[in-house]
């Protein structure tokens, strides 16, 4: 997400038989006992969040979701006594369930519900209580000046949450002319002063002392840091998307100040969103207001890309890609493009987290031919996991035309089922979410 102004406005065989009769009636009460186990570990029973999931103090790094392990129902190579032949079938009970066995129960609606991200003003955030009681995956807050009891009427906001499960509320946090709620959490300065007179230990400790009044005020994700390498000492406007929104323009200097910033927020109990990739340093233009080319693919690689690697070897838990064609990566902007977040982010970089788009209301993708509906689809096609829009018109009929394009891709044919469980397990996994507990 850009500058204020630019948002405010705008899947058996059976058991080996064991030999003799006399034990018949015992084996068939360990069967049934053991078919017992395993409906209830991956039960239909409401799914609960695990332990502090949303709020401060929970550990962001990201965790990969469990596999399904081999069938209990699995014929062991040698006949055992049924003693030997109940271990591995307790142990396969045990981890049957998991994330990805749970979403495939939800109707496709609620999958969809869960990749959007709903735009709301941090004023009056119970305009969008239909929204989350829907299943929306998270809020995003607009706005320069944050009630100070934003915390109580989050927490009100969360209770609708169906299940439960909470929520991602997320805000742009980055420092300077980019921060919505500092009279809450205090302020900091622009990344480009951070960059040039800050250590990595001073940025980590400052950015920490923000992020804990953030979690503290119920917001647990940051739309920050800016990990564009971009050296020019300007302001970010409608021909630049970055300037002092940038730490630097040396590639070293900014890898080393967004791993800091991005562990400052953690600590804080903040989950940072690492942006925006492939990196906007040097762009033609700001996406929000038309199409925009960031510098070549061969150059990215050498100048862009490494603040993103070094971020995802700290752990990143969450990126952002940008509405910028990418030259040398197709026609389509990155957040649209399959090159860009599934061969190139998840691929080569194999980066395991959450894949959140920018904003999609940006003119960048309508003049690349998408309405908001159709470029969200294109997005989770392409290996996105959330979507974003702006705050303006009616939120409440965007919201539901997203969620019905999506659902009706999938009965289409035109986006996997598979991949809109995975695009919603990745949500769940950023605040280590477990359906199975």
């Amino acid at each position: 997400m850009d500058l204020l102004s630019y948002r405010d406005h705008r899947s058996a065989t059976p058991p080996p038989r064991l030999p003799g009769r006399a034990t018949t009636a015992r084996r068939l009460s360990t069967a049934a006992a053991v078919a017992a186990m395993l409906l209830a570990g991956c039960g239909t029973d409401t799914p609960k969040a695990a332990p502090h999931s949303s709020g401060p103090g929970v550990s962001l790094a990201p965790s990969a979701t469990p596999s399904l392990s081999r069938s209990a129902f699995a014929p062991s190579a040698t006949p055992s006594s049924s003693r030997s032949a109940l271990a591995p079938a307790l142990t396969s009970a045990a981890t049957a369930c998991t994330n990805s066995t749970k979403l495939a129960g939800w109707s496709n609606r609620r999958l969809a519900m869960l990749t959007v991200a709903v735009p709301v003003s941090e004023t009056s955030v119970s305009d969008v209580t239909s929204e989350v009681s829907a299943g929306a995956g998270g809020v995003l807050l607009f706005g320069s000046k944050a009630p100070t009891d934003l915390g109580s009427r989050l927490t009100a906001l969360k209770s609708h949450v169906p299940g439960k499960l909470g929520l991602l509320v997320m805000t742009d946090e980055e420092g300077g002319g980019i921060q919505r709620m500092s009279n809450l959490v205090g302020s900091l300065p622009w990344p480009a002063y951070m960059g040039a007179h800050w250590t990595p230990a001073q940025i980590q400790q400052n950015v920490t002392k923000v992020a804990k009044k953030m979690a503290a005020a119920q917001v647990n994700m940051d739309l920050a840091p800016v990990v564009d390498v971009d050296g020019r000492n300007v302001a970010p406007s409608k021909t630049n998307p970055d300037g002092w929104r940038s730490f630097s323009g040396n590639t070293s200097v900014v890898s080393k100040a967004g791993v800091a910033y991005m562990n400052g927020l953690r600590a804080g109990g903040v989950i940072p969103v690492v942006k925006h990739f492939p990196g906007l340093g040097g762009s033609t233009y700001n996406s929000d207001f038309g199409p925009a080319r960031t510098l070549p693919w061969s150059t990215l690689q050498k100048v862009g890309i490494p603040p993103f690697t070094a971020a995802i070897k700290a752990g990143a838990p969450a990126i952002m890609v940008s509405n910028n064609i990418v030259p040398g990566l197709g026609t389509n902007p990155a957040s649209l493009s399959p090159t860009a977040i599934s061969s190139e982010l998840r691929g080569k970089l194999g980066f395991k987290g959450l894949v959140v788009t920018d904003s999609l209301s940006a003119k960048a993708i309508s003049a690349a031919g998408f309405s908001v509906p159709a470029a969200a689809v294109q997005a989770l096609r392409s290996g996105a996991d959330m979507v974003m829009f702006d705050l303006g018109g009616n939120v409440s009929s965007q919201t539901s035309a997203i969620a019905t394009a999506i659902t009706n891709a999938v009965a289409g044919g035109h986006l996997s089922r598979n991949r809109l469980i995975d695009a919603a397990g990745h949500v769940l996994a950023v605040r280590h979410v477990n359906l199975c507990s």
